[in-house]
This record gives C-alpha cells, structure tokens and sequence, in this order.
C-alpha cells in the first residue's frame, strides 16, 4: 500500500504537470507583437492550431505554429538588408549572411513603407529567417508547403470571396499595395491569396511560391495554387552568374515566415 504521503507528493505533481501543460498550450494559441531588439519595427504573429492537409497526393500532419499576420514588409526587411540593427548586434547576427545592396530595389516604383518586401529569392528568403532568429531568439523560417496552404485553407474557411482578402489582377492595377488594406481572412491573416506570391518548401523538395498576387487574374488566388521559378524572374540580372539574392523581374514574389514553438527545431522544416 502506498503511503498517504506518496500520494499527496504524485498528486502535486500530477498537478504541476497539468498546469504547466495546460499554459503552454494556452501560450502556443496566443497572438503575439515582436519587437526586433535594436530597433522600432515590430510585426504581428497569428496562431495555426494543429491538422491534417491533403497535399501533392498525400494527407500531411502539421503541427501547431505561427504565421506572420502579414507579408514581410520593407519596413522588416530593410533592417536585414541594410544592417539598420547594428546598435544590437551579437554574435549570432553577425554570423548570418546579408544580401548584396541593390542600386534600385524591385518593384521599387510601387513603394516602400507598409508595402510587402519583393523580388528576394528563395535562398534570401532562409538567410532572412535565420536572421530573424538569430536577432529574437525565436525560430522563425520560411514555411512549408503544408504549412503555408494549411493556414490559408483555414483562412478561407467561411466562404469569404476573393475580392474581399486578395489584390488581383481583378483590382490591384498591375501593382502591390500596402499589406492589411484588404479584411483578413478567418484566422486574422491579411493577403494570404493576393498582393505578392510568398515562398514556400515545396511538398516535392522545390522551392515554389504559393497565393495570388496583384498581376495574376483571381482565378490564381487560391490555396493550391503554386509557381516554381523561371528564367525570366532575373532575366536582365546583368551578373554572371545570376544573383542569388534578388530577382529583378520578379516584383510578384515575396515571403510570410512562420515561428516553430522553441524548443522543437530539429534543424529541418517541420
């Protein structure tokens, strides 16, 4: 028989790990503002809970994450690619690439403040997450496809119409706009399908981008739809070899990052 004491000490216990159970995963299904230490830019964080998405032929599980509620803006990016953190620099950050400076941005002619980063390519786009992480302490990076078409298709659960959540070739005037001037979808996420196409892990290995975007008829706006890259999206890169930072003639493509709870990076996309 187990004494009376035993039982009160399991019990505790028992309890303790109940709470601490139960508050972080209160904790995973809270929104959350992130604060770029050395810096006034901040951005929004939404909650995905877990589930199952049917993708490339096959039923993927995904596990509980975070979606940026907007495109990553110029106003973020600009800190990776300028270096604007530098009165809080460590050596983490510092171990992580930066992109060349272009003379002229792509897309530039749309606007820069509140309007969504564009024309990085894939491999920008990682050593952005990377940086990112590295500068927070959290692990953020470029999702995968079951993620990013699990959070969308779950944004768009409700029926909410397409020309109400995403800029398209329907609307947009052959132009990005500013991030959030849309509704949000059902999840409080903003240009999930339109204004620019966000890159993605492709289900396949690829890298592809996923969602509609401002120069695409709305047709194209839907979760399933994914591009792979081409040689016209840096076709007037004059380097030799071709960038591997930007894309001058892509002005469509940008990138949505995701956090992974801490403490569950295994080093690959999960």
């Amino acid at each position: 028989m187990i004494p009376r004491t035993t039982q009160i000490v399991r019990a505790i216990a028992s309890i303790a790990c109940t709470f601490v159970a139960w508050t972080a995963s209160l904790s995973a299904q809270e929104a959350y503002v992130e604060r770029v230490p050395g810096t006034l830019v901040s951005f929004e964080m939404v909650s995905v809970p877990a589930g199952a998405v049917e993708i490339g032929g096959a039923t993927v599980e995904v596990r509980p994450f975070w979606i940026a509620r907007t495109e990553t803006t110029w106003d973020l990016y600009d800190v990776y690619v300028y270096e604007l953190d530098k009165s809080a620099r460590t050596a983490a950050v510092d171990a992580v690439s930066r992109p060349t400076r272009p003379y002229v941005l792509p897309g530039d002619e749309f606007g820069h403040a509140g309007m969504p980063a564009l024309g990085m390519t894939m491999h920008a786009a990682r050593q952005f997450a990377r940086w990112l992480s590295a500068r927070t302490g959290h692990t953020y990076r470029v999702p995968t496809e079951a993620q990013w078409e699990h959070a969308c298709r779950l944004g768009a659960a409700g029926g909410i119409a397409t020309a109400d959540v995403a800029w398209t070739a329907a609307d947009a005037a052959q132009r990005t706009h500013p991030v959030g001037s849309k509704k949000a979808d059902a999840i409080g996420v903003f240009d999930m399908r339109g204004n620019v196409a966000e890159w993605v892990e492709g289900i396949d290995g690829d890298s592809v981008v996923k969602g509609g975007t401002f120069d695409r008829p709305p047709v194209d706006a839907d979760c399933a739809n994914r591009r792979s890259q081409i040689p016209a999206w840096n076709a007037t890169d004059p380097q030799l070899p071709k960038s591997r930072w930007w894309l001058p003639d892509a002005p469509f493509v940008g990138v949505r990052l995701i956090r992974i709870p801490d403490g569950t990076d295994t080093g690959e996309p999960s």
